[in-house]
């Protein structure tokens, strides 16, 4: 089974491993965010970040210069996620 390209640069992988990283460093904010998200709704919210665990591995796969955009965007979802949280059901610290 073939993991990468044979084509891939190395920078491409060393890319790749750092999307990697910072992707399960994005975990503390999720894993966090009991604090401040009631319940249910953190659950949920795990729940996305272990789902984003399928594209992550598809486009380190694929193209994994390209897998630090997926802890970007993880990081964005879960400001989003907070924010509209605390504007429209009162989530507090």
């Amino acid at each position: 089974m073939v993991f990468l390209d044979s084509k891939t640069s190395f920078g491409a992988l060393i890319l790749g491993v750092g999307g990697i990283v910072l992707y399960l460093t994005v975990g503390v904010l999720y894993l966090a965010s009991g604090l401040v998200v009631d319940y249910p709704w953190v659950f949920a919210m795990w729940a996305l970040w272990l789902a984003g665990l399928i594209p992550l591995t598809m486009v380190f796969r694929t193209s994994p210069a390209w897998t630090p955009a997926v802890p970007v965007a993880a990081t964005v979802l879960w400001v989003v996620i907070v924010q509209l949280g605390s504007w429209l059901l009162g989530w507090t610290a």
